[in-house]
């Protein structure tokens, strides 16, 4: 009996001195690998448009149901998007949501991205639906916030994809 007491304190001497392997939590974040899916972002071109064209694939593509996109149209007078259309509500239950990518694998603009965030948490079911505006990244540097104005028969030309037609 006695035998075995020295042996675990044996144990715990030999670890007493070996550096930890627990992580502090919230002042050090772990960093995540490069095919981590984490928290939805809808992109935006340089230009400040958004690429989210509202032609709800991704919620079409969501085996969990938890993707809902309301599209409106795009005038010359607000233009939020380069195409026809827009998300004019984009809403994701993470409630649902299974973080399995076939939303970013679904879409034909790469508007929605799964990134690299994974802090997620919420006090009430309401918090866990991310609306539009949450999920919107901010103007880039040179460009112009939506809804921009664009003058009648005038193509917005900052965009990559498009400004070189084959």
């Amino acid at each position: 009996m006695i035998g075995e007491i020295v042996k675990g304190l044996g144990t715990t001497l030999k670890h007493l001195f070996q550096p930890p392997v627990t992580i502090q939590y919230p002042e050090v974040k772990r960093p995540v690998r490069y095919r981590f899916k984490g928290r939805h972002e809808l992109k935006r071109y340089d230009n400040g448009l958004e690429k989210c064209i509202g032609c709800s694939l991704c919620a079409a593509a969501c085996p969990a149901d938890a993707i809902f996109v309301e599209a409106a149209e795009n005038t010359d007078e607000t233009r939020y998007s380069p195409g026809e259309r827009y998300a004019s509500t984009y809403e994701i239950n993470m409630l649902r949501c299974i973080f399995c990518g076939y939303c970013e694998d679904a879409c034909p603009t790469e508007a929605i991205v799964l990134e690299h965030n994974y802090e997620l948490s919420f006090y009430d079911r309401a918090s866990a639906i991310y609306t539009k505006d949450m999920l919107i990244v901010d103007v880039p540097i040179n460009g112009r916030p939506t809804p921009q104005q664009v003058e009648p028969g005038v193509f917005t030309r900052s965009i990559p994809d498009m400004e070189n037609p084959k």
